[in-house]
């Protein structure tokens, strides 16, 4: 027995010897300080020169008031970080010593103990360097110079003969919203934003893992798995997936090696909606001779993923198969989660990505404008079943077309691509936003006076990168069923009429147009990939970024969070054609926020009763970067909006609308589960005190494919009714569960309500019962910051409702729209 432990151990001591390891140099003490300037401060890595500015209370709060506007300066400095660091004898006797920068922020030259290792040039590209020879035993010094990426800019811009649109942005890789968006201020960082690291290896290392499915059905799937192994000299290593290992001879460099695995009776990865989202493990190592030198995970999803695109009488199709059943995307556009990146963590991803869950989600698109995510938002969205509409990081430009420019681009492709491609939840990969549609619908070339010669050398430039080098790189970095490209999102622009027969569409009128909502019921395209609406957040975000003497809409204050130069006017116009426009700040925040939902609400059912000629619904935006009034459904915090409610119901597996004809009543269901759902459909026309006036109730199978007309009710079937007094209350009961909604005759201005008594009683630990006794419309709750699982609902006479908090609750405050269309 003890001679059985001891041959144990020493395999164990083997096992590890020489293995590859890393070590986090973030946490080491790091300085920065403005280029030229002796005093030096602590700074925190990952991190952007603003966070760190503010947190040596250096800079006012940057989002605080109109602070943004004094702190402009920054961009256009140069900024020092640096640090030193001990390396052990342990350490420096590997044979392989690698620095890299997962993220540098942008224009970066990096000095190894006095000596320049890396010239680095943009920001979402991945940086190693070979670092051994410029290493010793003990104290080290690293130092990072970040240049301006603004003057490096301008520097790029001074260099063409002619002017491209957004001028130095386009030519600066890095996160284009940081030079301001109509919903996000103008903070252009620099900094070490993510995580640098030295790796340390001697026999072999793991480069990158990639796998394609050979064959998938329900009784097995066959995989093949390529890995890229680096050795230092020629070597023969066993290469160990789970429990299945092959022996191979490697040659001195990078190897590229391939495996096959089988699983029987395998189990699907789902979205959300349809089923369970699974994943396998697996687990990589490579050994030679018992020790192992290398480790990697990996979780896998089994899924196919198809975009279809068939002519039709209409034009052409657009609608994604997941495991070959078509499936109605519905979802929202995300943008970056902070101005100041770095400030995001796995915490805020996973209640960002809950929050997409809850409201019924399937997919979301991660905008051009921002960031490829970093890892963890796309591990949640795998364990969650959001799939994923991934963009390459180019907006609403055109951009520049030289060797290098292009070249760089392909690198960033290269890295991101392979550090994403594994993720079951990317669906597609996108080459733009609407740099296509910019260039054909937005009067660039009148408003720059492009001659023919310009035109045609910036068109040429686009189509190089969108037409030619993305996808050709795609093909050489993916496997057949995950290389589905998009070149620009959208394909035409929304004021021509094709954009609603083929292609994915971003329809504008409304907004932009001020085309009114009811507009949203005729302009439906193949894939709805953007449209939207502003609403407010509540006061209590705006709260904290704005000083109370200054909370009114002409302060300098106010007006700088809502980044739109229209928006409450915009708003305004929307308000008072389908609401009394309130004459108090808390009150029109309420309405603007019911407008926004009204909007959505509109947009969303015309999209789904399209179906199938409309197989998607992405709104913009879902998220904010900083606290302001914008497009998005939940706010800067994460606080749900009254739009964010809406969505919710309205991107529900079944649901049910009615349309209104000339001749009465439609009542449709659409549903987006996997099988037909049969079930009880009951209808009661009641006033606003809760009187029941006529009802009826039919046995009805929803469809699948198509949406189904439950029922019909002729004008002649309804006693007469006041519009203004009456609501029609539609439900449908199967096995299931239970889905009810309301119907208005009229808009909400011209509903004649009646001041309502609410009752409020706590009947569990965290529910509360709510009774009325006169229709509540647009119940909205307040209670110590808690969370209710439903709000700004219609309260009805007779209908008492049980809401869920995710906190106990001891006072509850409300106000409905009576509140605040009354004075």
């Amino acid at each position: 027995m003890y001679k059985k432990i001891t041959l144990f151990l020493i395999f164990i001591c083997y096992s590890v010897l020489g293995q590859t390891s890393y070590r986090n140099l973030s946490s080491e003490n790091w300085t920065f300080n403005k280029q030229n300037e002796i005093k030096k401060h602590k700074a925190t890595i990952p991190g952007t020169v603003h966070t760190d500015l503010f947190d040596n209370q250096l800079i006012p709060d940057p989002f605080f008031g109109d602070n943004e506007r004094q702190l402009q300066w920054i961009e256009n400095e140069n900024w020092e970080y640096e640090t030193t660091f001990l390396l052990s004898e342990k350490e420096i006797s590997n044979e392989n010593i690698e620095l890299e920068f997962e993220g540098l922020d942008t224009y970066a030259t990096v000095y190894l103990n006095g000596k320049i290792v890396l010239e680095a040039d943009n920001m979402f590209r991945k940086w190693i360097i070979s670092a051994k020879n410029q290493l010793k035993k003990g104290k080290n010094h690293l130092k990072i110079v970040f240049q301006s990426a603004v003057q490096k800019g301008k520097e790029e811009v001074e260099k063409l003969l002619y002017t491209l649109p957004e001028k130095e942005r386009v030519f600066v890789r890095k996160a284009q919203y940081q030079f301001g968006w109509d919903w996000g201020p103008r903070f252009v960082t620099a900094g070490i934003w993510k995580k640098v690291q030295f790796k340390f290896w001697n026999s072999a290392t793991f480069e990158n893992i990639k796998y394609s499915q050979v064959e998938l059905n329900d009784l097995k799937a066959i995989l093949e798995f390529t890995t890229e192994i680096r050795v230092s000299e020629v070597k023969t290593i066993q290469l160990k997936i789970n429990e299945k290992s092959e022996t191979f001879n490697l040659k001195k460099g990078t190897n590229k090696v391939k495996m096959h695995y089988e699983i029987s009776n395998p189990k699907r990865w789902w979205c959300n909606g349809l089923g369970f989202p699974h994943q396998y493990e697996f687990h990589f190592s490579l050994e030679q001779n018992r020790k192992i030198l290398d480790n990697k995970e990996l979780n896998i999803g089994l899924r196919t993923i198809e975009l279809v695109q068939d002519k039709d009488t209409f034009g052409t199709s657009f609608c994604f198969k997941l495991n070959g059943k078509p499936v109605f995307m519905k979802g929202a556009n995300y943008i970056p989660q902070d101005s100041f990146i770095p400030k995001q963590t796995p915490s805020s991803h996973y209640e960002l990505v809950q929050n997409a869950r809850k409201a019924n989600m399937n997919m979301l698109r991660v905008w051009g404008g921002g960031i490829y995510a970093d890892d963890q938002f796309y591990n949640i969205c795998d364990a969650n079943g959001i799939l994923v509409w991934q963009d390459f990081m180019f907006a609403c430009a055109m951009y520049p077309g030289d060797e290098k420019f292009v070249e760089n681009i392909k690198q960033e492709v290269i890295d991101n691509v392979n550090r994403l491609q594994n993720h079951p939840s990317i669906a597609l990969w996108c080459g733009n936003n609407e740099n296509d549609e910019g260039w054909h619908n937005w009067g660039w070339q009148k408003q720059f006076k492009y001659s023919k010669a310009d035109s045609t050398k910036i068109w040429n430039d686009y189509k190089k990168v969108f037409h030619e080098v993305i996808p050709q790189t795609l093909d050489s970095l993916l496997s057949k069923e995950k290389n589905l490209y998009w070149p620009s999102s959208p394909s035409i622009g929304w004021g021509r009429k094709e954009s609603l027969t083929q292609g994915d569409s971003h329809y504008w009128g409304v907004w932009w147009g001020k085309e009114p909502f009811e507009m949203y019921k005729k302009k439906v395209g193949r894939f709805m990939s953007e449209y939207g609406f502003q609403g407010m957040p509540n006061l209590e975000t705006l709260e904290k970024v704005i000083p109370k003497e200054d909370f009114n809409f002409t302060s300098e204050a106010f007006k700088n969070h809502q980044k739109h130069p229209t928006g409450f006017e915009t708003i305004n116009e929307y308000m008072a054609r389908d609401f009394a426009v309130p004459n108090s700040l808390e009150k029109y925040n309420y309405v603007s926020q019911l407008l926004q939902a009204y909007g959505m609400k509109t947009a969303i059912e015309a999209h789904r009763l399209a179906k199938p000629y409309c197989m998607g619904s992405l709104y913009w935006q879902l998220n904010d970067c900083w606290p302001v009034t914008s497009w998005s459904t939940l706010d800067y915090y994460g606080n749900w909006k009254a739009a964010h409610y809406q969505v919710k119901e309205s991107f529900a597996q079944i649901l049910l609308a009615v349309t209104e004809h000339a001749n009465g009543l439609s009542i449709i269901g659409s549903n987006d589960n996997l099988k037909a759902i049969s079930g009880t459909l009951a209808i009661k026309l009641i006033d606003f005190s809760g009187n029941e006036l006529w009802s009826t109730t039919k046995e009805c199978t929803l469809d699948v494919e198509k949406n189904t007309t439950c029922m019909q009710i002729s004008n002649a079937e309804l006693p007469k009714f006041e519009k203004e007094k009456t609501v029609l209350i539609i439900a449908f009961t199967s096995n299931q569960k239970k889905v009810v909604t309301h119907h208005y005759f009229v808009k909400p201005k011209e509903l004649q309500l009646k001041k309502p008594t609410i009752e409020i009683k706590i009947v569990g630990e965290t529910l509360i019962e709510l009774k009325t006794n006169t229709l509540a419309k647009n119940l909205y709750l307040q209670a110590n910051n808690a969370f209710f699982e439903e709000n700004y609902f219609d309260l009805i006479p007779g209908f008492p409702k049980i809401i869920k908090t995710q906190k106990p609750t001891q006072e509850t405050k409300v106000m409905s729209l009576f509140d605040a269309m009354n004075k």
